[in-house]
């Protein structure tokens, strides 16, 4: 966006906006949420930063009114497949609080000064403040939505102590967590060693679809999904943890459970992805809904998401086992999986396994799965070559050099290595010109429903062809509406 693009957004107050860029006012010293209420600064005043955390490093302070570090995250990080948006991606994972900066510039493929240079050139700021304004944006959280003590809330949010909280926060907002806490809504009750958090997001978006898709692949034992909420287990760097996302009125609310509290920041990232709670949905609606073919869909569900993962090297398996079947017969077979060679952990409102661990799988796999051997041996080896560290997978991963390490992997195939694409690094351009279901979402469309033609149709909808293969699923799983006499005469 140029300088006036953004100028008018402000002016406007326009929330859309929220979260993509932040607004520096150099007579007041601190920036602000594009919709903020307070009067518009003049033009000559204002510097636009596309991080918060370039704002901090350029001297400014959140601004006590509009809280910038609440607006749900930016689109921008789906969008961007390079390393800023690689980098911002893995330092939401925590990356840099286990790792440090060295292992961040190494899951990039870059040398600590590089990645340095480039995230500051690119965003404004360097690993280190990005990775201190996630800190403080997670502690702004904690403090205004739970009753949790301000020392719990310093080291889930990943502060080496309480008084680098006290400072940042004092730095970041220009007030102490009390007084922070003191301008939130009250938290809400939870049961004892869990949290409740609000899960912001940009509107509109189809909880009725994103359940529906939850409910119909949920493994029990370790999800429990119904029309209004979704629970499962997960293995975190720190132990065990839980966590439910349900309906509340016109908000999502998360409950989590962990057993480490520098955890609880991974929760609500892998959530917010898994819901994919940080895209545009205004943005993709009126992109795919310019195509009269799909005008229909957009208006039939509007804010239709494309769900992520809970865990990376899980989806794989997931999918693997998913190709050629059902979805029901899929989550057969990993429900089967799962009760022979998953962890038992403390049952919780319904759910009390984790998923198999890919060593297990990888050593135990072929005596529980059935169906082709060839395929039993893709699913084992897979797993033992992500056990072995030999393949990786994450959020943070080059889209395309994934999709060519998976298709290097034996019985893995162009289905497969796009649809974990899409699932685990949030590619919002991914096509599955090939899925059965999106051919016949197409036809009932009134697109061409032959996998070339498709294709050459859908480029028109890049670069969100992830959104057009949700629209077509949903076409597929949904009955054609009866015409009435008017419409058949």
């Amino acid at each position: 966006m140029t300088f006036d693009e953004r100028y008018r957004a402000i002016h406007a107050r326009d929330s859309r906006f929220d979260g993509q860029f932040v607004t520096a006012v150099r007579t007041t010293g601190i920036y602000c949420r594009p919709s903020c209420p307070a009067r518009t600064p003049n033009p000559g005043n204002v510097t636009f930063y596309p991080t918060s955390a370039a704002a901090h490093e350029a001297g400014y302070r959140a601004c006590k009114r509009c809280l910038p570090e609440a607006a749900p995250g930016s689109p921008e990080w789906d969008l961007r497949a390079d390393a800023a948006g690689r980098a911002m991606r893995l330092i939401a994972e925590g990356v840099v609080e286990r790792e440090g900066v060295p292992g961040l510039a190494a899951r990039l493929g870059y040398s600590t000064r590089h990645l340095t240079r480039l995230l500051a050139a690119e965003l404004g700021a360097g690993p280190l403040a990005l990775a201190r304004a996630h800190r403080a944006h997670t502690a702004r959280m904690l403090l205004v939505g739970t009753a949790m003590p301000v020392a719990d809330v310093a080291f889930a949010a990943g502060f080496a102590s309480i008084r680098q909280c006290n400072d940042t926060v004092r730095e970041v907002f220009g007030m102490t967590p009390t007084a922070l806490r003191a301008r939130g809504h009250g938290p809400q009750p939870a049961p004892p060693g869990e949290i409740d958090l609000l899960l912001a997001h940009r509107r509109p978006i189809d909880l009725d679809g994103v359940f529906a898709w939850m409910a119909a692949r949920a493994v029990a034992g370790v999800e429990i999904a119904g029309t209004d909420d979704f629970a499962r287990t997960l293995r975190l760097p720190g132990g065990p943890a839980w966590f439910q996302v349900r309906r509340d009125g016109g908000e999502l609310r998360l409950r989590a459970r962990v057993s480490a509290m520098p955890d609880l920041p991974l929760v609500v990232t892998r959530v917010r992805r898994l819901f994919d709670l940080d895209t545009d949905p205004l943005a993709i609606d009126a992109a795919l809904a310019a195509e009269p073919a799909l005008a229909p869909l957009v208006a039939a569900t509007p804010g239709i998401r494309v769900p992520g993962v809970a865990d990376p090297h899980e989806m794989l398996i997931r999918a693997m086992i998913g190709q050629q079947i059902t979805v029901r017969a899929a989550r057969t077979a990993l429900t089967a999986l799962t009760d022979a060679l998953g962890e038992r952990t403390d049952p919780h409102e319904g759910t009390d396994r984790l998923f198999p661990t890919m060593a297990a799988i990888a050593a135990h796999g072929a005596e529980v799965l059935r169906g082709p051997a060839a395929r039993i041996r893709a699913v084992t080896g897979a797993a033992a070559v992500l056990a072995s560290g030999e393949l990786t997978l994450s959020t943070g991963d080059d889209p395309l050099a994934q999709r060519a390490a998976l298709l290097a992997l034996p019985g893995i195939g162009p289905w497969t290595a796009d649809y974990v694409r899409m699932r685990v690094t949030g590619d919002p351009d991914v096509f599955l010109p090939g899925d059965v279901a999106v051919r016949t979402g197409a036809a009932a469309a009134g697109i061409p429903a032959e996998p070339r033609p498709l294709t050459a149709w859908a480029e028109r909808t890049a670069p969100w062809r992830s959104y057009l293969t949700a629209h077509l699923w949903h076409a597929a799983a949904t009955p054609p509406t009866p015409l009435t006499p008017r419409e058949t005469s």
